[in-house]
């Protein structure tokens, strides 16, 4: 899995199933496994936004956990309150269900022993609350299931990020916000449309808020399709966001047995 002047990998597609074989008899006994979304993100971000996030943190998890391998990225995700957008892509609740389901029953039989969940795009976080029971019964004993949900941990932490390093930390809206914008000047900084950037909905972002968005639609409550201001994102703000979370979702792995 090593070789000399290469970085060390750890996402399974890029790996020999030997490789990978070695790993595991070496201890590699985690997966993780990112969800991301292919949905609009303002009129200055790319539709990858969330499955380029979820790369991203899926390796720095990885890293940070020391035994684990990444799987490929769940690319597409729950996104129908973003249907209102050209080039939305999203899958019903049972599919993501079950797409979980069928990556994660591949793993026991390699001698994985758990899998760690998580999502780069806020909007799967209920549905997968919903079906960790289920997902948890039906690979268990062979496989433990941990599912990093606390969605809110992850907004709190980008406004801390974003208000700690530049006051900004009111922008943070939780969609194509100064989180988000910051997030993707650090991974790829020429797919940020900066100067068609422009705040959005910049009210209170709660319960009912979101419960509104999701019946309603986003391009109800804002017609560009951003919640918050990406106004004075910068690549400080993006690392500083990325090193947060995953540092939540490292804790919350690492206290459930990863």
């Amino acid at each position: 899995m090593k070789h000399p002047g290469r970085p060390r990998e750890l996402r399974i597609e890029h790996l020999t199933s030997a490789e990978i074989a070695e790993a595991i008899a070496a201890g590699a006994r985690t997966a993780i496994l990112p969800l991301g979304a292919i949905e609009q993100h303002g009129p200055h971000l790319p539709l990858s936004m969330d499955s380029d996030h979820a790369d991203a943190l899926a390796l720095r998890i990885a890293h940070k956990l020391g035994t684990a391998l990444v799987l490929p990225t769940v690319r597409v995700g729950y996104s129908p309150h973003h249907l209102g957008f050209s080039g939305t892509l999203s899958v019903r609740p049972s599919t993501l269900e079950a797409i979980c389901i069928d990556y994660c029953s591949s793993l026991a039989a390699h001698g994985f022993t758990r899998v760690v969940l998580f999502s780069g795009h806020i909007g799967n976080y209920p549905i997968m609350r919903e079906f960790e029971p289920r997902l948890a019964a039906a690979l268990a004993p062979a496989l433990q299931v941990i599912v990093y949900r606390d969605s809110a941990a992850i907004l709190d932490a980008w406004r801390k990020s974003a208000q700690s390093l530049a006051g900004l930390g009111s922008q943070v809206g939780g969609h194509a916000d100064v989180a988000e914008t910051s997030v993707m000047l650090v991974l790829h900084p020429e797919s940020v449309r900066t100067d068609r950037a422009a705040a959005g909905y910049l009210g209170t972002v709660d319960e009912e808020f979101l419960h509104r968005a999701f019946i309603d639609g986003i391009d109800s409550v804002s017609p560009n399709g951003v919640l918050g201001d990406p106004t004075g994102s910068s690549k400080a703000i993006g690392h500083a966001a990325l090193d947060a979370v995953t540092d939540l979702v490292v804790a919350y792995a690492t206290a459930h047995g990863a």
